[in-house]
């Protein structure tokens, strides 16, 4: 797993699923720090809202440049269609924060070719690796 963290981490055009303007959700601090370690961060989220002055959009499908990384900040029974997006879209990987569990999805991410993390976040890898 430690590998598949490494990996994802050095990708840099992350697509954050589930991002608002709601500094007291995760995903909003999570997305912070990604910037300041110098990925490119785009929010995705049903309002499109701009966020940390990145443009927002409300699909992956919509995100007109390659995404590396699926950041999945959403509930458990809605990652598996946001998993199915991501391979749709060609994204080289994705990663289920904490408490994002479907095992599932995970499979199907891994059986198309993309890195797969589950039940981790970043932020936390990110402090561990310092």
């Amino acid at each position: 797993m430690s590998d598949q963290i490494d990996q994802l981490l050095a990708l840099k055009t992350w697509a954050v699923v589930g991002l608002s303007n709601n500094p007291e959700r995760a995903a909003f601090g999570v997305a912070k720090l990604l910037i300041e370690k110098g990925h490119t961060v785009i929010p995705i989220h049903p309002k499109a809202e701009q966020v940390h002055g990145q443009i927002g959009y409300a699909k992956l499908s919509q995100v007109p440049v390659k995404i590396d990384v699926v950041d999945i900040f959403v509930n458990s029974e809605l990652a598996g269609a946001v998993v199915n997006e991501a391979i749709e879209v060609g994204a080289k990987g994705v990663w289920l924060q904490l408490d994002v569990i479907d095992a599932g999805a995970v499979a199907r991410a891994k059986d198309a070719g993309l890195l797969a993390v589950m039940n981790h976040c970043p932020a936390i890898e990110y402090k561990k690796r310092a």
